[in-house]
């Protein structure tokens, strides 16, 4: 399976974590490069920490790309506005970082450095390079994918899939009532790609991740195995378990991660109109199944369960080896 890895890199419970994952299952996965996105954080403090999860896994040699610095519409200002007229904002990632660029575990800037081509003049020339072959993952916001389709229109038809993790079908959001953080940071770029002729979209959104939080049992278990990996997890994860030992972690995309290298952990899923709220308002974001389908509509697979025992299993599998 040959990959495109498109990211916002958080900390080592999410992004990270689900490349990790499938950087341990190279006979499966191919992972042709990284491309990094503004979202969690600011594109150059994501890619250093992609860049330091790529030497950890000696995996340096995948390339990795700057991306999408903003989104196409939304910004801080507008944000701003928008939690002062209908309600709190729970996250708002890189709109509310800073310039400074800090090193990640360890406390040293990687010595591998991004390529110098951008990340969507990379994924236009490998999708040209590898036609009907290439999985796009999106664990961040679209940005990159709405603007390589957007310069290529022509190239959508002719990516295999896109897997992303993102949206909420029929559960609340996570930063607003309305809306999940990934596709709230950049909605504008979330229906433009879901609205492209890509023939196989795959949808991991709250409606399945929030079943499978990692508890202090589940960490201590992994933690207790000492790896570089469980190193970088006990250091990112491990003080808001110090702090409160009833606490959860979200693993977001390591469920997508987990369903790439076996489907069969996913036991529910369901094939939907999904339609993406552009409209600056309280639901500004958001994502719902559409209430008037239409038989032109096309329909995303949107995965609701997952076998958790399963999943858990390879979660601690693939950080422990």
């Amino acid at each position: 399976m040959r990959i495109i890895f498109d990211t916002d890199s958080a900390v080592f419970n999410d992004d990270a974590a689900a490349l990790a994952m499938l950087l341990q299952r190279r006979d499966l996965v191919e992972i042709l490069g990284v491309t990094v996105v503004a979202g969690n954080h600011t594109v150059p403090q994501g890619a250093e920490h992609m860049l330091h999860l790529l030497e950890l896994t000696g995996a340096d040699a995948v390339p990795l790309y700057l991306g999408a610095d903003a989104p196409l519409v939304n910004t801080p200002a507008r944000a701003a506005r928008q939690e002062a007229q209908w309600g709190p904002i729970t996250f708002k990632g890189a709109f509310d970082a800073g310039p400074e660029v800090l090193p990640p575990h360890g406390g040293r800037i990687a010595a591998t450095r991004p390529r110098e081509t951008t990340a969507v003049s990379f994924i236009i020339e490998t999708i040209e390079k590898y036609p009907d072959e290439v999985t796009l993952v999106a664990v961040g916001p679209m940005t990159n994918l709405a603007t390589a389709f957007r310069r290529r229109p022509d190239l959508a038809g002719r990516v295999k899939s896109l897997v992303f993790m993102g949206g909420n079908a029929r559960v609340r959001g996570n930063v607003t009532p309305a809306a999940e953080f990934n596709i709230w940071f950049d909605p504008e770029a979330a229906a433009a790609v879901l609205t492209a002729p890509i023939p196989r979209i795959v949808m991991f959104g709250l409606d399945i991740t929030n079943h499978a939080p990692i508890r202090k049992t589940q960490f201590d278990a992994i933690v207790a195995i000492d790896t570089p990996l469980t190193r970088l997890m006990r250091h990112d994860m491990g003080p808001r378990f110090e702090r409160d030992p009833d606490a959860t972690y979200y693993v977001w995309d390591c469920i997508t991660a987990a369903w790439l290298i076996d489907p069969s952990v996913v036991t529910v899923s369901e094939r939907l109109p999904i339609e993406v709220d552009t409209t600056f308002g309280p639901s500004y974001g958001g994502t719902r199944v559409s209430e008037e389908p239409q038989a032109e509509d096309r329909l995303v697979e949107v995965m609701l369960d997952l076998d958790i025992e399963k999943f858990y299993g390879m979660y601690e599998d693939l950080l422990t080896r």
